[in-house]
């Protein structure tokens, strides 16, 4: 049986590519939202909310870039 992807809000969904494209790697954008780093990849790749455009700026208190 194939399992379901775990949907994220379309909030989410934005921040993720916003931080992406700004180059946060995987580990802290998924430690900051409580999810699998799988999920980003999801994102990253078109699995999940391929339809959301990027964020115009990130939460204030997500981390700094290292």
């Amino acid at each position: 049986m194939a399992r379901k992807k775990k949907e994220l809000p379309a909030a989410v969904v934005a921040v993720i590519k916003l931080a992406r494209a700004m180059g946060y790697g995987y580990v802290p954008i998924a430690s900051y939202f409580v999810i699998n780093q799988g999920r980003i990849a999801d994102v990253i790749f078109g699995r999940i909310g391929l339809d959301v455009p990027p964020a115009d700026r990130l939460p204030p208190d997500f981390p700094a870039l290292a």
